[in-house]
């Protein structure tokens, strides 16, 4: 059963106060022994400081959601459509040689299209140089720096290869939320918290 261990209110993902939460869930005795997130700045910086060793699972929805959004739904260069396709592959990786086979086509990707993918543009004002296919390169470099830690799972079944199911809760609490939203901001913060403590205890 899930069961909510902590909640904060806050107006944004800010390191310190996800660093506190993290220790204070320490200090309550709870072992954490794998994180999935959505590779967040803040959230990647607190669970290093406050857990170092534990598991970090990389949210496989997030990444294929930003990578699709950045190559369009029609990418125009062959490079596009081929990383395009990829992706639409990743949440369909459930096993070892389904991982070692994706990872293979995404460099043979790479050593492909590098070539294209580092074309610049100069602007001849300021002397600079910029990159001509930054959504591409954006897209391709978010999987690349996130790829070790993205199929911890496939060594774990426990642990969450995407962070759907509290996003399914929290969605669950706004629908409930929007039937009251006459309410002041205290009062929907005690009805947050009531729904939290009832849910716990269902």
């Amino acid at each position: 059963m899930d069961i909510t261990q902590l909640i904060r209110f806050s107006d944004g993902e800010h390191y310190s106060e996800i660093k506190e939460d993290l220790d204070n869930l320490i200090k309550l005795g709870l072992h954490i022994e794998s994180i999935t997130t959505d590779g967040h700045k803040s959230i990647l910086k607190a669970i290093k400081h406050a857990l170092p060793n534990t598991i970090v699972q990389r949210c496989l929805v997030h990444i294929q959601r930003m990578c699709l959004l950045w190559l369009t739904r029609y990418p125009k260069h062959q490079a596009g459509k081929e990383l395009r396709t990829l992706m639409l592959m990743l949440l369909k990786i459930k096993t070892e040689n389904d991982k070692v086979f994706w990872i293979k086509e995404l460099d043979k990707w790479h050593e492909q299209h590098q070539p294209y993918l580092d074309e610049k543009n100069l602007n001849e004002q300021t002397g600079k140089y910029w990159y001509k296919h930054r959504s591409l390169r954006r897209s391709y470099f978010a999987v690349k720096r996130a790829l070790p830690n993205m199929f911890h799972y496939l060594n774990n079944p426990a642990i969450p290869h995407t962070s759907n199911g509290i996003e399914g809760f929290f969605s669950h609490l706004k629908n409930h939320l929007d039937i009251h939203r006459g309410l002041t901001v205290k009062h929907r913060i005690n009805f947050i918290k009531w729904y939290v403590y009832l849910s716990n205890h269902k």
